[in-house]
C-alpha cells in the first residue's frame, strides 16, 4: 500500500500528557498542533513560538556554568563538528528539560508512526515517553541526551544528524535560549534536506528568545507521484558574527 504523508488524525490531544507538570502541559496543550503538523509534513520543521519564557531561558542559560549538572562536555572544534561548545545534562535531568521532553514526546509520537508507516519502517513508538526510554535503555542507550549549546564570535555546527545509537526517535526540538539581535549577532538555524536526484535544498529558520523549532533528526517522507519516498535532513547552525548564543537541545531517545 501507498504512504501518504497528509493525514490529521494524529493532532488530538494525547491523554498521557496529562501526567506532565501543568505549567508546561497548558503550554504545549496550547501550541497550534494542526499548524505544526502540517508545517512538518511539508518542509521537516516547524516554530512553536514562546515555548518558553524569557526568565526560563534566562535560568536555563545560566545553568551552563554548573558542571556538575552535565555528563559530559565537547569542544567541537576537536572532532571536526564545527567551533563552539555544548554540555549533555546528566540524570536527573533539570526539572523543566524533563518536563518538555514528557509533554512533547506524545504529540510528536503520532506524527513519527505516520512517518514511518508512509516511508514502510516497521519502529514503532508508545504513546508515553517513559515507555520509549525504556526501550532504550533496554538496548544499553541509557545515557541522556538533552544538552546546552553555546557559541561565540566565530562559531558555527556544521551541518550533522543527532543519532547516538540503534534506536532513534526521528524528531527533535531545539530551543533558542538568547536573544538575536541583543545577545547576538549571525548564528542562524539551518536545515539542509537532500532528496534523490535533485539537489539539496536549504533553509534558514528564523528564531526569537524562547522560540523552538521542532525538525527531523534523519529523515521523512515526500509524497510523490508513485507514492512517498525518503529524503535525508541534516542541520546546523551559521556562524555567529558578534556575541552569545545559547540553545537548548531536546532529543527524546537516548544515547550508548
Amino acid at each position: 500500500m501507498t504512504g501518504h504523508v497528509a493525514h490529521r488524525a494524529d493532532i488530538a490531544a494525547p491523554a498521557s500528557i496529562e501526567h506532565a507538570p501543568p505549567a508546561v502541559a497548558r503550554r504545549v496543550a496550547s501550541i497550534d498542533w494542526e499548524r505544526a503538523t502540517t508545517d512538518l509534513d511539508a518542509r521537516g520543521s516547524a516554530v512553536i513560538e514562546q515555548l518558553l519564557t524569557p526568565a526560563e531561558c534566562g535560568g536555563l542559560a545560566e545553568l551552563y556554568a554548573s558542571t556538575s549538572l552535565f555528563r559530559s562536555r565537547v569542544v567541537m572544534e576537536r572532532h571536526g563538528f564545527g567551533r563552539g561548545e555544548y554540555q549533555y545534562f546528566r540524570y536527573p535531568l533539570p526539572p523543566i528539560v524533563g518536563q518538555l521532553r514528557d509533554a512533547l514526546y506524545p504529540r510528536l509520537a503520532p506524527i513519527a508512526n505516520r512517518w514511518n508507516e508512509a516511508m514502510h519502517l516497521e519502529t514503532r513508538y508508545p504513546d508515553a515517553h517513559a515507555d520509549y526510554l525504556a526501550r532504550c535503555h533496554d538496548a544499553g542507550q541509557a545515557l541522556p541526551t538533552p544538552l546546552l549549546l553555546k557559541y561565540v564570535d566565530g562559531d558555527f555546527n556544521c551541518l550533522h544528524q543527532d543519532l547516538y545509537g540503534e534506536h532513534i526517535f526521528p524528531l527533535q526540538v531545539a530551543v533558542l535560549l538568547s536573544r538575536p539581535g541583543h545577545d547576538f549577532t549571525g548564528g542562524e538555524f539551518v536545515i539542509t534536506e537532500q532528496r534523490p536526484r535533485m539537489q539539496s535544498r536549504a533553509e534558514v529558520v528564523p528564531l526569537a528568545q524562547g522560540d523552538a523549532v521542532v525538525f527531523a533528526v534523519h529523515h521523512r517522507p515526500v509524497q510523490g507521484t508513485r507514492g512517498a519516498y525518503r529524503v535525508n535532513l541534516r542541520h546546523g547552525v551559521s556562524r555567529l558574527r558578534s556575541g552569545l548564543r545559547l540553545t537548548l537541545g531536546v532529543i527524546f531517545h537516548d544515547a550508548t
